[in-house]
C-alpha cells in the first residue's frame, strides 16, 4: 500500500505537523492500522477509503484511534488533491465528527470543522503544577483548554507529562494572547501516546471559539508555539470552524505489508 508523509499547516518541510496518509482500496483491520500507527510513531496516522464521491477517513495515533483531527486531515486532502483528484476543489470525507470537507481557497486547503462547545470548569492546583504556571481561566470541551495571562508563558512551557494525563480531557491545550497573532498556543497528549503535538487542528476547535468570543472577531490568525511551529487561518461561523493552512510533502514510500496481516 502507499503511504505518504505530509508536513501540516506549513509551506515547507520540517516545520508543521507531520502526519501519514495512506490512501487504500478497501479498509484494513483496526489492528492494523494501529501497528502502522505504532511504526511510524508520529502523532497521527490516516487512512482514506474511497467510499463512491466521498473518502472514509481515520485518525490513529500511538495510544488509538480518535474522533477528530485537524492536521492528518489537512494532509489526506493535500494528498488526494495532489495525486488523485487534482482537478477537484472540494474533497468530501465521512468520519467519526461526520462529513467534513476541505477546500481549494488560494494558496491555502480551508477545512470545514464542527467546533466544541466549551464550559468554564475551576482552576487547579493540579493545572498549575502539570504546566508549571497557573491557569487565570480553564475550560472544557473535549480537552482541557487552559489560559495563561502572557505569550511567554506558552513559549516557555516544560509540561510534566504524567501530571497532565491525570487533568481530565483527552488532551490539553494551553494558549495566551500573542505578539504577531491573535493567539498562540501550545498541545500536550500524553493520553494518545503523544508528549506535544506539533499543530493540533481539533484543538484550534477549541481555541478558536474561545478567542473569537473574547475578541470580539470571527477571523483569527493563530500560531502553534511548538518547537516545530505551524500557522493557522481560522474562521468560526456558528458551531463551525473553518481551519485554512498549506502543507509540503516529505515522503512516498510503499508498506510491504499483507492487508491481513
Amino acid at each position: 500500500m502507499i503511504q505518504y508523509i505530509v508536513d501540516a499547516f506549513t509551506s515547507q518541510v520540517f516545520q508543521g505537523n507531520p502526519a501519514a496518509v495512506c490512501v487504500l482500496d478497501s479498509p484494513l483491520s483496526e489492528d492494523l492500522m494501529q501497528k502502522i500507527t505504532m511504526e511510524n510513531s508520529l502523532s497521527e496516522t490516516a487512512f482514506a477509503v474511497p467510499e463512491g464521491a466521498r473518502w472514509r477517513l481515520r485518525w490513529f495515533t500511538p495510544g488509538g484511534e480518535i474522533d477528530l483531527c485537524g492536521h492528518a486531515t489537512l494532509a489526506a486532502a493535500y494528498v488526494l488533491f495532489r495525486f488523485y483528484c487534482p482537478e477537484a476543489e472540494e474533497v468530501a470525507f465521512a468520519t467519526l465528527s461526520g462529513l467534513l470537507m476541505v477546500r481549494r481557497k488560494g494558496g491555502v486547503l480551508e477545512m470545514d470543522f464542527p467546533a466544541y462547545a466549551l464550559r468554564p470548569v475551576p482552576v487547579t492546583d493540579d493545572m498549575e503544577r502539570a504546566i508549571g504556571v497557573r491557569p487565570a481561566e480553564a475550560w472544557m470541551g473535549r480537552d482541557l483548554l487552559c489560559v495563561l495571562d502572557r505569550e511567554e508563558d506558552v513559549l516557555q512551557c516544560r509540561a510534566n507529562q504524567e501530571l497532565v494525563r491525570k487533568l481530565d480531557g483527552l488532551l490539553l491545550h494551553i494558549t495566551a494572547r500573542g505578539g504577531g497573532f491573535d493567539c498562540v498556543s501550545r498541545t500536550f497528549a500524553p493520553k494518545c501516546g503523544v508528549a506535544e503535538d506539533p499543530v493540533c487542528g481539533s484543538g484550534h476547535c477549541h481555541i478558536v471559539p474561545y478567542w473569537a468570543q473574547r475578541l470580539g472577531r470571527t477571523e483569527l490568525t493563530a500560531r502553534q508555539a511548538s518547537p516545530r511551529g505551524g500557522t493557522l487561518f481560522c474562521r468560526l461561523e456558528g458551531d463551525r470552524v473553518f481551519l485554512a493552512g498549506q502543507a509540503a510533502l516529505y515522503a512516498k514510500s510503499e508498506i510491504y505489508v499483507e492487508k491481513n496481516a
